[in-house]
C-alpha cells in the first residue's frame, strides 16, 4: 500500500506541467499552441527563449529526481541496493508517463526526456553525465536536439549493459526500453530528420559563422 501510494505521489509530480504554467503565467499563451505543440523543454526553448527553456528544463529534470528520491521515505528498501533501485525505478516511471500524461494539462504533455533524465540522474549519475557527454556533442555538431536526445538514449542501454555492467536484470530492461520509448515518441522527429525539414536551435552561431567565412575564403 506504501508503494502504491508512493507511484501515485510520483504521477502527480511528474504531472506538473512546467512549460504550459510558465508560458501561460509570464506570457498569457499556452505553449502547446505554439512551435511543435509539444509541452516540452525544446518547444519552450524555441518559443519563449532560451531563459525559460532552461528553466523548464530544470523543473522537468528535478520531476524525475524527487520521483526518485521518494523511494527514500520507506527505509525497508535501503538494505536491497537492487530492491531499491527496482523501486526508485518504478517511481522515476510514474513520474515520467506524469509528464506525458499530466492530469493538470489535460492529459496533452510532453516527450519525457528530461523527466526520463532526472530520474537516471537519481540512479546512476555516472551514467547520466555520459549520456550528457553524447547529447552535448552531438548538439554541437549538428544543433538538432532532437538528433541529440535520440543518440544520447540510445547510448543509455549500452552503457548499463556494456560499459557500466549494471547487475541488475529489471534495470537493463528498463535501460533497453527507455531507448524504445524516445524512438517511439520522436519517430515524427526522424521523419523529419531523413527529409531534411527538422529545424535546428538557433545555438552555436559564432561557430557555424567561422565556418561560413572560412568556406567562402
Amino acid at each position: 500500500m506504501n508503494e502504491l501510494l508512493l507511484v501515485i505521489l510520483a504521477y502527480l509530480i511528474g504531472s506538473i506541467p512546467s512549460s504550459v504554467w510558465v508560458s501561460r503565467h509570464f506570457f498569457d499563451i499556452d505553449i502547446r499552441d505554439y512551435g511543435s505543440g509539444n509541452a516540452g523543454a525544446t518547444n519552450t526553448y524555441r518559443v519563449l527563449g532560451p531563459k525559460w527553456g532552461t528553466v523548464v528544463m530544470v523543473m522537468d529534470m528535478l520531476k524525475g529526481i524527487i520521483a526518485v528520491k521518494l523511494a527514500l521515505l520507506l527505509p525497508e528498501y535501503a538494505d536491497s541496493e537492487v530492491n531499491l533501485q527496482n523501486l526508485q525505478t518504478g517511481l522515476g516511471l510514474a513520474a515520467v508517463i506524469g509528464h506525458i500524461f499530466p492530469i493538470w494539462a489535460e492529459f496533452r504533455g510532453g516527450k519525457g526526456v528530461a523527466t526520463l533524465f532526472g530520474l537516471v540522474l537519481g540512479i546512476s549519475p555516472w551514467t547520466a553525465l555520459s549520456c550528457v557527454g553524447i547529447f552535448m556533442l552531438v548538439l554541437y555538431l549538428t544543433r538538432f536536439v532532437s538528433l541529440s536526445s535520440i543518440l544520447a538514449s540510445v547510448a543509455f542501454p549500452v552503457f548499463i549493459l556494456v560499459i557500466f555492467n549494471v547487475d541488475n536484470p529489471l534495470y537493463r530492461v528498463f535501460a533497453i526500453a527507455v531507448a524504445l520509448m524516445v524512438l517511439l515518441t520522436h519517430q515524427k522527429n526522424i521523419g523529419r530528420l531523413l527529409r531534411g525539414s527538422e529545424s535546428k536551435m538557433p545555438i552555436f552561431r559564432g561557430r557555424d559563422k567561422r565556418r561560413q567565412r572560412n568556406n567562402n575564403a
